[in-house]
């Protein structure tokens, strides 16, 4: 099976591949290939609750502000027809997108969920405490991404775009260029540049932003407070905090998508396979059952 990277779609004038496996802080969501849905880890909330979910061609799994550490986290998941559901906690509303229409792409952060449309603007539901749902005004956005108290949207212009929590710098990116794909930590932002390499932005506490000397990254994912690089040639390599093994990647191979949640890492093999590492309390990482899961680009 053929896949295409976020570099590739990007290079080609295309919106980012969907993601078809997602990370939050307690849970895991991977797409199938039949459109179906599976999930593992902690469903306080419901946010595992996706057995009845079809026709599904994306995923997003919002994640647990790192400070309160609450458990509450919700899923998205994003239907052929460009309609978007959700399940999990809502007490900000950001599970209400029944009225989305004409998405192509989605983000879940801390309390918000995003929406890319097909023309390229964006919207968001939730908290927006700090600003972090104000994207109305943008455009031609190609891709979305959304971390704890900021959002950040690549356009096709391979410039970007941030809002919300500037507390670290994270929203710092309007100097980039060239850039094909961008991910968003707790408090750090990460762009893939054409060329393969990588910029970072942010909190660096844990070294989650030394990124300088990456070279032929095809895809990157931000945890928390780690930060995931997958090479053109299918190897992982990650920098930042590690206390649960969460960086524990060399040794994969055959890699063709990556997620990462608070505290642990997704690998999504050729054969559609997933692999994880890190904290697996709540049975985040029990995924070595999962089969068929859809590359992206398919």
């Amino acid at each position: 099976m053929d896949c295409i990277t976020p570099k590739e779609a990007a290079l080609k004038g295309k919106r980012w591949p969907k993601a078809t496996i997602a990370a939050g802080c307690r849970h895991t969501v991977g797409l199938k290939s039949d459109g179906t849905v599976a999930a593992v880890g902690n469903n306080k909330h419901g946010e595992c609750n996706v057995s009845g979910w079809h026709d599904m061609v994306a995923v997003a799994a919002g994640n647990v502000h790192m400070a309160t550490n609450t458990g509450n986290a919700h899923t998205i998941g994003l239907k052929s027809d460009g309609s978007v559901v959700a399940v999990g906690w809502n007490k900000h509303d950001q599970c209400n997108v029944n009225g989305w229409r004409d998405i192509v792409a989605v983000a879940a952060g801390w309390r918000r969920t995003v929406g890319l449309k097909s023309d390229g603007t964006v919207v968001a539901v939730g908290r927006n405490n700090e600003g972090q749902c104000n994207v109305s005004g943008w455009r031609d956005m190609v891709a979305v991404a959304a971390g704890d108290w900021h959002t950040v949207g690549l356009k096709s212009d391979g410039t970007v775009a941030a809002v919300g929590n500037n507390r670290y710098s994270q929203c710092n990116v309007s100097e980039w260029r060239d850039i094909v794909a961008a991910a968003a930590g707790y408090l750090h932002t990460v762009g893939l540049e054409s060329d393969g390499t990588v910029t970072a932005v942010g909190w660096n506490k844990q070294g989650q932003c030394d990124v300088s000397g990456w070279r032929g990254i095809v895809a990157i994912a931000a945890g928390s407070n780690h930060t995931i690089g997958l090479k053109s040639d299918g190897s992982v390599i990650a920098v930042g905090w590690n206390e649960h093994g969460q960086c524990n990647v060399s040794s994969r191979r055959d890699i063709v998508a990556v997620a990462a949640g608070c505290a642990h890492t997704l690998g999504l093999k050729s054969d559609g396979t997933v692999v994880a590492v890190g904290n697996n309390r709540y049975g985040q990482c029990d995924v070595d059952g999962w089969r068929a899961i859809q590359l992206p680009g398919n």
